[in-house]
């Protein structure tokens, strides 16, 4: 009986863990700002801050 517990409890588990990791992706990618090109590299300049770095 306690076999068939753990047999199902594992089953469950390893069916339900890959769909809520999917279902987080999918989520955060309807998060995302489109920009074009030019807008796009503004913000990667402005988010690496290379002039502050210490040598």
């Amino acid at each position: 009986m306690a076999t068939g517990l753990v047999a199902l409890v594992s089953l469950v588990l390893a069916l339900a863990a890959p769909l809520a990791l999917f279902l987080l992706v999918r989520s955060e990618g309807e998060q995302r700002v489109e920009t074009d090109r030019e807008s796009a590299e503004r913000m990667a300049r402005r988010d690496t801050d290379e002039g502050r770095r210490s040598r």
